[in-house]
């Protein structure tokens, strides 16, 4: 896609984006909110010397690879780049004085608890932290008086079982376009459950129940390992998810939610986008995202339908095996990291077994097994007994100096 066309000036984006909004609001739209830009005749940058109202423009772009960085997986569908996953997003550097995002919602902003969960960094900094509740509005990430050059993070932090959101624009006052930011020399893929989806770490309080509203990714253990790693990533996890079950309180196999059925499609969500959209309709390109490292960590909601039985647990090692399988498949290259233990490591002998009959099976070696610590109360529980903030970075850094020695 080109970029679009340029305007005079953010008011008149503004008028716009109100006027002639792609599908009906269920909401009034938040663009009205944005605050005008004062105009006069000069405009001297003192620091310059040069004149600002001269050369920045209002200049709207769609997220594309020319403009963006992508961080994990996204799907670009009628111009709309679609966000489902947790820590899911863009990530661009401009030099100007403001900068705007119209967020398009799905058929859950009306759902309460399940709402996308969408944020935005300037420089490292989060400035915007919001639930997508309507299903058009422009949200304000930045305006400076005078020009700054930053880098700017747009991301969903909730996970994609419950919602998506999509970018439809981003509009910034600027002389020059705005770009990517740089690939990380590591790149790392995290496959897992609520843990690694940062289930309930804004609700330290371990009777309270699930939301999206207290769901963030960004402060959980696979995060938190790509960021100590200077690594790009992707997350791919689903609360509730298993290798040959779900979670379950009755012992019954919930087999619908097995990761793997999920693995090979963009996201699977019970909301949907503009037009009907699903994400679960996309294939993913595996080459958009080739990883040094797979992560799985998977283990704790086949325990509630496994337990100690023998049999059951043959079963999981089987299904465990099949796994590893095809995630070598779809990443031909990468060191497969197998995980457990943050909630619980009843099933870890379990992965150590099938990881020494995947590579019985396959002669592949590239894998290996390592157990996480598990949570013993002192950094405190957060939602449904899930792992506080404090105990994500402590898995973090385990799993990063695991890592490291192994030489990457």
């Amino acid at each position: 896609m080109k970029l679009k066309k340029v305007m005079m000036s953010v008011l008149v984006v503004s008028m716009l984006l109100t006027g002639c909004a792609k599908e009906a609001e269920t909401e009034p739209s938040q663009s009205e909110n944005l605050p005008p830009v004062e105009t006069e005749e000069t405009d001297e940058n003192p620091e310059t010397g040069t004149d600002e109202s001269d050369t920045d423009e209002t200049r709207t772009y769609e997220a594309e690879e020319q403009y963006v960085k992508m961080l994990g997986r996204t799907h670009n569908e009628n111009g709309v780049l679609w966000l489902a996953h947790s820590a899911s997003g863009v990530e661009f550097t401009v030099k100007g004085t403001q900068c705007s995002v119209k967020i398009v919602g799905d058929s859950m902003t009306g759902a309460e608890g399940s709402q996308a969960r969408f944020v935005a960094y300037v420089d490292g900094e989060r400035v915007l932290d919001e639930m997508i509740t309507q299903r058009e509005a422009v949200y304000e990430i930045f305006s400076f008086e005078t020009e700054r050059e930053v880098t700017v993070t747009l991301m969903k932090v909730s996970e994609a079982a419950n919602s998506i959101l999509g970018i439809d624009e981003i509009i910034v006052a600027a002389a020059d376009s705005i770009a990517p930011t740089a690939e990380k020399n590591l790149k790392i893929e995290f496959i897992g459950d609520s843990i690694t989806c940062g289930y309930g770490v804004d609700d330290e309080d371990r009777d309270h129940h699930f939301s999206t509203n207290t769901e963030d990714a960004t402060r959980a253990y696979a995060y938190k390992t790509a960021q100590l790693l200077d690594a790009d990533y992707s997350l791919v996890s689903y609360s509730g998810n298993g290798i040959v079950s779900g979670y379950t309180t009755q012992g019954v196999q919930v087999s619908e939610q097995q990761l793997s059925k999920k693995y090979e499609c963009f996201a699977v969500s019970y909301g949907s986008g503009a037009g009907g959209f699903k994400a679960s309709s996309v294939d993913w390109d595996f080459s958009r995202f080739t990883p040094d490292i797979v992560v799985i960590n998977l283990g704790t909601n086949d325990y509630s339908y496994t337990g100690n039985d023998e049999e059951l647990i043959g079963e999981y090692i089987e299904a465990y095996t099949e796994f590893m399988k095809q995630v070598r498949q779809n990443n031909a290259d990468s060191h497969i990291i197998c995980t457990l233990g943050i909630m619980g490591a009843e099933l870890y002998d379990a992965i150590c077994t099938a990881a020494e009959n995947y590579t019985a099976e396959t002669g592949d070696e590239n894998i290996s097994v390592f157990r996480l610590s598990t949570q013993n109360g002192s950094t405190g529980y957060a939602a449904d007994w899930h792992p506080t903030a404090a105990t994500h970075d402590m898995a973090a850094a385990e799993l990063a100096d695991y890592i490291i020695a192994l030489g990457f």
